[in-house]
């Protein structure tokens, strides 16, 4: 009875405007505008904020969405179910992930196995891709910190240690390993705050009692590594980020206990979606494992 006012306002609320919802949906603007007007009017509520430039959803029209994303992503699969993608031959998946290492290898194998299917990537810091999951935005996420969380299901693809890298020039390149204490007297490169390479490594600080001296953060790895190349102060990150990159001398951080783990994730309400389920089952083969191994 209500299903074309709960599009409508779903449109909205997920394009940010009447105007990006009216594209989405192939309508015009008043057209949406209206379907909104007849669902608040019936239940004599305001869902949007329209007193700003950007249109924004109430608090209540926030609750409505989150109802909403899961009944449109439930339809989505039993549309899903009825078309040529439940085998797999056409359609999309969105990955978030903290770094593009893990992330381009999975969607390397998993565009062998289904050629046909397209894939977005979205690279940004952990918290970020993990919002990205939970907000819908993306089926899969590859982050770096193992979440605990009821809502999501995890495969742990490798657990990797954090290092530190300068300038040839650099009078720490003489050594090939540095302490907490020795980097913590350095100027520091790290990713931005969100990331989980800087919360791990700045946790390890404190525990012994010291501060990371950070003169520069950056929101990529290839920053990073230009910053530190440039002579700007010592990068760390991970291994895997860090890649191969020769014009760098490489460090190991004596001190710092904590790794790295990468893990795959993906919310259980969404693991049965066909294209979900296919990714998720390169992630279990890219770690050797079995569908028992996962609780599955």
């Amino acid at each position: 009875m209500y299903y074309s006012q709960l599009r409508a306002f779903h449109a909205v609320a997920q394009h940010g405007g009447f105007s990006k919802a009216a594209n989405k949906l192939n309508l015009t603007q008043p057209a949406i505008s209206d379907q909104v007007r007849k669902l608040e009017d019936l239940f004599d509520v305001v869902l949007f904020d329209r007193r700003k430039r950007a249109v924004r959803p109430t608090e209540l029209g926030e609750r409505l969405f989150e109802i909403t994303r899961r009944m449109f992503d439930i339809e989505g699969q039993a549309i899903e179910l009825l078309t040529e993608s439940r085998a797999l031959k056409v359609g999309h998946i969105n990955i978030a992930a903290d770094s593009p290492v893990y992330a381009a290898r999975l969607i390397g194998a998993f565009r062998q196995k289904h050629p046909g299917i397209t894939v977005s990537l979205h690279v940004c810091n952990s918290e970020a891709a993990l919002q990205a999951l939970f907000d819908y935005d993306a089926d899969a996420a590859v982050i770096s910190p193992e979440p605990i969380d009821d809502r999501l299901l995890r495969i742990t693809l490798s657990v990797d240690s954090i290092i530190a890298f300068v300038h040839p020039g650099n009078p720490l390149a003489r050594n090939t390993s540095i302490d907490l204490q020795e980097l913590s007297r350095a100027p520091v490169i790290l990713r931005e705050t969100g990331s989980h390479t800087r919360r791990t490594i700045e946790e390890e600080a404190a525990r012994i009692g010291i501060r990371i001296n950070v003169v520069m953060e950056a929101d990529s790895r290839e920053a990073i590594r230009e910053a530190a190349f440039a002579g700007v102060g010592v990068g760390v990150l991970s291994k895997p980020e860090f890649g191969d990159d020769k014009r760098l001398s490489v460090l190991s951080i004596n001190g710092c206990e904590r790794q790295m783990p990468e893990s795959l994730v993906c919310l259980k309400d969404r693991a049965r979606h066909r294209l979900v389920d296919a990714f998720w089952t390169v992630g279990k083969e890219f770690v050797g494992l079995d569908a028992h191994a996962q609780g599955r």
